[in-house]
């Protein structure tokens, strides 16, 4: 929105304002789009030639050219320069590189916003809770978390969402499309900055790294999230229940809970899942995908949490502590769990006869109890099993497998209960 100002109001120093405007809103008829840096001078030599009115004027000498066309895609431009910048995402032409990451870009402006993730700086600053940001429209759409703000509308499900984007790659859930295909491994993705994540999977790239602790990471925002571990900040609070989370899918998750909503579903077997990150992790049972692997063993899994916790077999890290018995975890999610031991917290509670768990895995497993489910099959004997993990376990009957070794004398089991059930018979003092 352009205000109105007099000259004697406006100071004696140039001014930068970064617009995007819509063709200076309303002072021309045309639908052309742009984004205009308007610069205001108060000087006693006479008007700034660079004011609103000279870039309306000089906007409706651009309007009376005739628009060009791309050739490629047939989307029109009013001026040459736009075009030749369009040009280069057909082109694929990077000629802008980092040099501290070497990552490339089509143009300058992307390059320097950019090189903010390396210097950390954030010269936008929200004046409602002080967050800050390296980019305005980042700035722009976070402000709409405090004014509830949501104008991008789903026409399908009924959807709102507070930027254009988000509207966009949440409708490709109901088209089904998927243009981006990774040329490695075939899987496809929606948007470019899915198959940009998915590609360092294949890279083992992580250009953002956590000055606390010494980790890097793949995604700025993993960077961003693992910091919180550091800070302890959660910003996002549940209204139902007071529960904080660091992310906010988190949140929208766990609300779930509260409304019973499952809104993902699988297409082999019906199955709902409370967010699409589970359905993702569900699919890899039908289509047997395992894209993560274990470098030491050359394990693979098909999740990247179930890889993390695996790795600590091999490094015996266990980094999370309970200050209640003093009992060392290799992952925060055991840690929680096993903090419900002493807190008597049983969250997850049956349907059916309302009998409650600590854990949600086993409040699954109990309803199967209920519903008679077997819906894992063994390709070896046929036999049905209610969990993968149970098939697990009895896949090994067929190929010997004995993962569980006893420190002491080297003797190898299938289960760990077999083990421990070992340890406390023969070596126990």
């Amino acid at each position: 929105r352009i205000q109105k100002t007099s000259r004697s109001t406006v100071k004696p120093n140039w001014v930068f304002a970064e617009m995007l405007c819509k063709c200076l809103v309303g002072m021309c008829s045309c639908s052309v789009y742009c984004v205009t840096p308007v610069f205001l001078i108060s000087t006693e030599e006479g008007p700034n030639p660079h004011s609103a009115s000279g870039e309306a004027k000089q906007h409706q000498k651009t309007k009376a050219k005739k628009p060009i066309n791309c050739s490629q895609c047939g989307k029109k431009f009013v001026c040459l320069s736009f075009l030749k910048r369009h040009e280069l995402v057909h082109t694929g032409e990077k000629t802008y590189h980092c040099s501290d990451c070497k990552k490339s870009f089509s143009q300058a402006g992307d390059l320097a916003m950019h090189q903010r993730v390396h210097t950390g700086e954030k010269p936008y600053y929200c004046s409602d809770c002080g967050h800050r940001f390296s980019r305005l429209q980042h700035l722009t759409r976070h402000y709409k978390i405090h004014t509830g703000e949501k104008p991008s509308h789903c026409t399908e499900c009924g959807s709102n969402f507070r930027a254009m984007s988000a509207l966009k790659s949440h409708q490709m859930l109901h088209t089904g499309e998927k243009r981006y295909g990774c040329s490695d491994c075939g899987k496809r993705f929606a948007t470019s900055g899915s198959l940009l994540s998915h590609k360092r999977i294949h890279t083992g790239e992580k250009p953002y790294h956590c000055s606390d602790s010494d980790k890097k990471f793949a995604q700025h925002y993993s960077l961003v999230v693992h910091q919180r571990w550091h800070t302890g900040e959660k910003p996002y609070r549940c209204p139902d229940c007071g529960k904080s989370f660091s992310q906010l899918s988190d949140l929208k998750t766990h609300q779930h809970i509260h409304t019973g909503e499952k809104p993902h579903y699988c297409s082999d077997c019906g199955k709902k899942c409370i967010s699409h990150h589970d359905l993702q992790s569900h699919q890899r049972i039908h289509t047997g995908e395992k894209p993560y692997h274990c470098s030491d063993c050359g394990k693979c899994f098909s999740q990247a949490s179930v890889l993390r916790s695996h790795k600590t077999i091999h490094t015996g890290e266990r980094p999370y502590h309970c200050s209640e018995s003093g009992m060392c975890f290799a992952t925060l999610s055991v840690l929680v769990v096993h903090k419900r031991v002493h807190t008597g917290e049983k969250p997850y509670h049956c349907t059916e006869c309302g009998l409650g768990f600590s854990q949600l895995g086993n409040a699954k497993k109990h309803q199967k109890v209920h519903t008679g489910e077997k819906q894992y099959s063994c390709p070896d004997c046929g036999k049905h099993c209610s969990t993968s993990q149970y098939l697990t376990l009895h896949h090994r009957a067929h190929t010997g497998e004995k993962p569980y070794h006893c420190s002491d004398c080297g003797r190898g089991f299938t289960f760990t209960s077999k083990l421990k059930e070992h340890q406390q018979n023969m070596h126990s003092v």
